[in-house]
């Protein structure tokens, strides 16, 4: 594999990497890479043939012992020759000694699973415009007003390892809406709506209830232009995809949440949506 080499990935690779993602269907944030550089500035990795970019990965470390691998993406005219699995095999050498975890689409899931993954839950990508009214049960907020370190602590309750300043950037970019919902002074719902090419995604969405998700949705919604939003839903919540259906979101797409060793203890009966299928 002469004239190929793996490097750290440039502020300009980070677009060419969220374009390459939105060419597969995935349709990223229009600003996640921002978020994503605050999460690990030496987590992207691009494999270059002859000086020119033809695959990527993320291996994305977090705290002590916890890693998420993601856009992994070889380039059609460079498939099925190695440069992929090399960029993989470095990415995984990155995350050595951790628990870590992935969505990985229908068709690499077996190869997955060749690599030591286990199936953990799978997350099916909602659609549409959420209907119905909310009755004004549920008090939302804009979670900018709440103390930073009550949302971190928040934060933590579904995912298994601290992501302190990858949430202040996620839930604070431009463009973004962070909405939470309280009761009697406690946090009990979690919501972030952002851009995309496509439909806006919404991720995380941590509700305590179906309801308390509702509401949250449905505020959301009305961030985005035509009100039309997308969601990883996990099946691990059989709540989730009900509520999803009955407001009227249809599923579109399939990824499978894998991880190294036992999956970690998450409260997944409030999750209702996943944060990023690129980074967790």
């Amino acid at each position: 594999m002469t004239g190929f080499q793996i490097t750290g990935a440039s502020a300009a690779d980070m677009k060419l990497i969220r374009d390459w993602a939105d060419e597969e269907g995935w349709n990223p944030g229009d600003s996640d890479r921002f978020a994503f550089a605050v999460a690990d500035p030496e987590g992207f990795l691009i494999g270059r043939l002859d000086g020119e970019p033809v695959a990527c990965i993320s291996a994305v470390r977090y705290g002590g012992g916890f890693g998420f691998i993601g856009f992994y993406i070889a380039r059609p005219a460079v498939r099925g020759q190695g440069y992929g699995i090399r960029l993989w095999h470095a990415g995984m050498e990155r995350l050595d000694g951790r628990l870590v975890g992935l969505d990985g689409v229908v068709d690499q899931q077996d190869n997955y699973r060749k690599s030591g993954f286990r199936w953990a839950w799978n997350n099916f990508r909602y659609e549409g415009a959420p209907q119905g009214d909310d009755d004004g049960a549920v008090e939302i907020v804009d979670a900018g007003t709440l103390p930073f370190g009550r949302l971190a602590a928040y934060d933590r309750r579904f995912f298994p390892a601290p992501r302190d300043a990858f949430l202040s950037a996620w839930t604070g970019l431009p463009g973004r809406t962070a909405l939470a919902a309280v009761r009697d002074g406690r946090i009990e719902g979690l919501g972030v709506i952002r851009p995309s090419s496509a439909a806006h995604r919404i991720g995380p969405l941590y509700a305590a209830t179906p309801a308390v998700a509702a509401a949250l949705l449905r505020g959301l919604a009305r961030h985005a232009p035509d009100g039309l939003v997308s969601v990883d839903v996990p099946d691990a919540n059989p709540a989730a995809g009900a509520l999803f259906e009955r407001l009227g979101l249809a599923p579109a797409f399939e990824t499978a949440r894998m991880y190294t060793g036992p999956a970690p203890d998450l409260a997944l009966t409030e999750l209702f949506g996943v944060t990023s299928l690129e980074l967790g």
